[in-house]
């Protein structure tokens, strides 16, 4: 999974609530193919119980639990993926506008 969609992966899982602490640096993320503890150690490093994570050592789920505990970061993301969908519906609306003035 590319690092952009496993981002909008994580945002998703925010947006929807999918993520809940149940202890200190220990919450429970309802993925799309069950229910993971992602845990966040004293040394700062992170945890998913997660095959993917397991195998590559990075997830949606465990990227979804550091935007919870950053604010800033979890804005700076919603911005960005609202960038590309502004830039869509602007593209369409270009081309309907230089039919016009070809029609002109």
């Amino acid at each position: 999974m590319s690092l952009e969609r496993m981002i909008e992966k994580a945002y998703d899982l925010v947006q929807k609530k999918r993520v809940e602490q149940v202890g200190e640096g220990v919450y429970n993320v309802v993925g799309d193919h069950g229910t993971y503890i992602v845990a966040r150690k004293i040394d700062g490093t992170i945890s998913c119980t997660c095959p993917g994570f397991i195998k590559r050592g990075r997830c949606s789920h465990s990227l979804a639990v550091l935007l919870i505990q950053n604010p800033k970061l979890l804005k700076s993301i919603e911005r960005q993926i609202s960038k590309p969908q502004q830039s869509r519906r602007s593209r369409r609306r270009q081309p309907k506008t230089r039919q016009r003035q070809l029609n002109v």
